[in-house]
């Protein structure tokens, strides 16, 4: 608990050093909105999480601040999952019977994984690499997924509870895929969700989400034993589809390319229609598709850089080829720091999850994060083999062809660190794990 005050303090500065820097207007928005989600959490914690649910991707964000090439962007919703955990811990504080962490089998990396990230930009700010106030606004919207791992696994006691916060995802993600495709006008022809606050959006994020939800939405389309649950299901992840091809993110592409064989290596139920649908994708759906949509592919392969991987010649174009020089240029400066890296926002703007992890947090980072991956795999997929639940079993599939899908994305994106998918994951993350656990969840009052 005394570890708690502390990062309730330090977490307490933070918040007001970066809203002294907002403007009147969206400081009086946090001080209306802040205290009415507190009362809202303090009565039911769901109801404070179902807020959260829509405000991942519904929520306006504001850049603050410019840190090297990084902008320090504030989310409404960063204020949200803060007012939330805070209301939780008062909760827990007044009602002993409460548990601060429940016993789960990510407890240990996650806690390595805040701690080398704290320790690594503790010495970037001693060498003077890293700007201290905006690193630490960087470090808390890390430490903030993890928040909200917390609080899910502390929270989900029954099935209803996981039907309506999965509802509620759904939901968002409908709001979200419409917005993106009645705007695509706006924002240079591509899709992008809402309220991003940048000239022409990121739609590689809200790829990346879509895959994740995708993969949800098949998983319960597969196991679902409701015709017409089934043909809803079907209807969103086509829905769902539809937007991913207008982002135009190539990036997203390549990890439905991985994701949906997951989903036919994985299931146990439907194979051989994830099959079909697989090999007619291959050969229908490049006819089928908008123009746009083959021409930005083709455009990957424009004249540009030479690259000889094993050997063989490979020209990229000018964004593919930034990618590239991404990783070059972390190794180059890993080779300086190769034990604990530069801190938190120490090497500058590094689009691409795993040399932005090795150049932060050094080969020590890079491995305790890849024993985070390791064991929210091993555990997902361990609960999918085992249970006998179809909601559980649509749910588990889904989650780990996403996850792998993420994985992939991460080689184009810092995809692990983009609040709009990161948030979703760990909420569903969550929810897995909860589940996974041998002791079974209540089944709803009929």
């Amino acid at each position: 608990m005394l570890g708690s005050i502390v990062f309730f303090l330090l977490s307490a500065l933070a918040i007001y050093l970066v809203i002294s820097k907002l403007s009147l207007s969206l400081r009086s928005l946090i001080l209306v909105t802040a205290p009415i989600v507190f009362i809202i959490t303090f009565i039911n914690t769901d109801f404070g999480l179902i807020i959260l649910i829509f405000s991942m991707l519904l929520s306006p964000e504001y850049k603050i601040a410019q840190a090297s090439e990084r902008a320090v962007v504030l989310r409404i919703d960063d204020i949200m999952i803060l007012v939330v955990f805070f209301t939780w811990l008062a909760k827990i504080a007044i009602n002993k019977q409460l548990g601060l962490l429940k016993r789960t089998p990510l407890n240990r990396p996650i806690v390595a994984y805040i701690l080398i990230a704290i320790l690594s930009t503790f010495i970037g700010i001693v060498f003077g690499s890293v700007n201290p106030l905006k690193s630490s606004f960087y470090l808390l919207k890390y430490v903030e997924y993890f928040m909200l791992y917390f609080m899910v696994t502390n929270n989900v006691r029954d099935k209803k509870q996981i039907k309506i916060f999965v509802a509620a995802l759904f939901i968002t993600c409908v709001l979200t895929s419409s917005y993106g495709l009645l705007t695509m006008g706006q924002q240079g022809g591509r899709a992008t969700a809402p309220f991003e606050g940048m000239e022409g959006g990121e739609p590689n994020t809200l790829g990346g989400y879509l895959v994740f939800l995708f993969a949800i939405a098949a998983g319960f389309f597969i196991y679902s034993p409701s015709p017409l649950w089934r043909c809803g299901y079907g209807a969103l992840a086509g829905f769902i589809f539809f937007t991913l091809l207008h982002t135009l993110s190539r990036t997203s592409y390549l990890a439905f390319m991985f994701m949906f064989p997951a989903l036919v290596l994985l299931t146990r139920k439907k194979k051989l229609l994830l099959l079909a649908i697989l090999i007619l994708g291959i050969f229908i759906i490049p006819h089928l598709v908008p123009a746009k949509v083959t021409h930005r592919i083709k455009e990957t392969f424009v004249p540009g850089k030479v690259y000889r991987p094993l050997g063989k010649r490979v020209v990229l174009d000018e964004s593919a080829s930034e990618r590239v020089e991404t990783w070059n240029r972390v190794f180059d400066l890993w080779k300086k720091r190769p034990i604990l890296g530069y801190g938190v926002s120490g090497a500058g703007l590094i689009d691409s999850q795993y040399p932005l992890v090795l150049a932060e947090t050094g080969i020590i980072g890079l491995w305790i994060f890849i024993w985070l991956m390791i064991m929210l795999f091993k555990s997902g997929l361990r609960f999918y083999r085992t249970t006998q639940d179809d909601l559980e079993r649509g749910l588990a599939l889904g989650f780990l062809a996403g996850f792998i899908g993420l994985l992939v994305h991460s080689f184009g994106a810092a995809t692990f660190i983009i609040v709009r998918i990161m948030e979703p994951f760990w909420f569903l993350a969550a929810i897995v794990i909860v589940l996974a656990e041998p002791k079974e969840l209540p089944e709803p009052p009929m």
